[in-house]
């Protein structure tokens, strides 16, 4: 359960007609704790979130619209996101409520605020929930800078839920209150050399290893094989590092998936920069998006880590999607922590492993459909 969506839900005070807009809706809990609001529209950045949101709404008879958004501009429709076909969720000054649950990932709250900042009207109110171990505390003065004053509406268990009303004045000059990310067209450059060749990784607050390119995704980039001509799927593709590689590798441009809205704008965006426009772009829950299409290589960093726990479900998941998509002879080939027992799973569905490359922190498994 997540106490702070929780705290949404049960003290969250909306009005019958107001319009309500939630960002970082999760599962859509929050929304449950609405039901008098008019008009609902919930927003999350993770595709799978989006879908669960959107049976919350379902079971408990709750109408709105849930959509695939980083912030309150949602992803384009279509296997092609770019920062242009962005369109607003709602006008300025429009929404009477809105609700944030804050994101793991400090550069995103700001941008939340502002959204929120943006569409509410004067007297709409904005409720900030997280827990005191997630940025809380940093949030909520933030979130009191932009809107002059917060109250605390309730607490526990290390969380905590405040509220703040937007007023009749101007955004205060605030050094705080600014930042690059603030522009949906800003990118981080991070500039590097792989497998003797430039590429530059363009990313955005929240997206995995944001800042650098990590040690897991290079080891693999540098030991994956890939034959001339091959169809490749780059499978949780971040920012787009191992899909460039990969469409240089085989000389085809790949396909790259992956669940977060600003993982896919990252990726088109390093991918563009490669000169690989060709190369496809699709939001997927896992290999939800490609389980009808075949390849011959599927290459993966998959995440493990569900809050600050470590899992095997999702990583599980990727090998059972890969599977399904992969040609007979097709090669799936991962890089994984060495202390992580994907091993066994791959045994499940492939049979049998090999160890590509490994060093003492990490290692690069390859597995063979048969």
């Amino acid at each position: 359960m997540d106490d702070s969506a929780l705290l949404l839900a049960r003290h969250v005070a909306v009005r019958p007609g107001d319009t309500i807009v939630h960002l970082g809706c999760g599962n859509g809990l929050a929304a449950a704790g609405a039901t008098p609001a008019a008009t609902a529209l919930l927003a999350d950045r993770h595709i799978a979130n989006v879908a669960a949101a959107r049976w919350t709404l379902a079971l408990n008879g709750i109408a709105g619209e849930v959509v695939h958004a980083a912030g309150a501009t949602p992803l384009a429709h279509g296997a092609t996101p770019r920062a242009t076909d962005d369109a607003l969720l709602v006008a300025d000054g429009s929404v009477d409520v809105v609700t944030i649950r804050i994101p793991v990932e400090k550069g995103a709250v700001l941008p939340l605020l502002r959204d929120a900042h943006r569409m509410l009207r004067i007297g709409g109110r904005c409720w900030l929930a997280g827990g005191n171990d997630e940025g809380i505390k940093p949030a909520v003065r933030l979130l009191e800078a932009l809107f002059g004053g917060v109250a605390v509406a309730a607490q526990g268990g290390g969380h905590r839920l405040v509220v703040a009303t937007r007023r009749d004045a101007p955004i205060p000059d605030d050094e705080t209150l600014h930042s690059p990310w603030l522009d949906r067209d800003a990118f981080r450059e991070v500039s590097m050399t792989v497998r003797g060749e430039p590429l530059v990784l363009y990313t955005r607050p929240g997206v995995f290893s944001w800042e650098h390119l990590d040690e897991a995704t290079s080891l693999l980039a540098e030991a994956m094989r890939i034959p001339d001509g091959a169809r490749v799927l780059d499978f949780g593709c971040g920012g787009g590092v191992l899909g460039v590689v990969a469409s240089r590798l085989a000389g085809v441009p790949a396909t790259c998936v992956d669940a977060d809205a600003e993982a896919l704008r990252s990726a088109r965006r390093t991918l563009d920069g490669a000169g690989l426009r060709e190369a496809r772009v699709l939001a997927s829950d896992a290999g939800e998006a490609v389980l009808e299409e075949r390849f011959d290589v599927v290459v993966t960093n998959p995440p493990f880590h569900h809050g600050k726990a470590t899992t095997l479900d999702v990583p599980r998941q990727f090998i059972a999607d890969a599977h399904a998509v992969l040609e007979r002879g097709g090669w799936l080939q991962l890089v994984a922590n060495r202390t992580l027992p994907y091993e066994g799973v791959l045994r499940e569905y492939f049979g049998d492993h090999a160890v590509l490359v490994e060093n003492p922190r990490f290692k690069v498994l390859a597995a063979r459909k048969r």
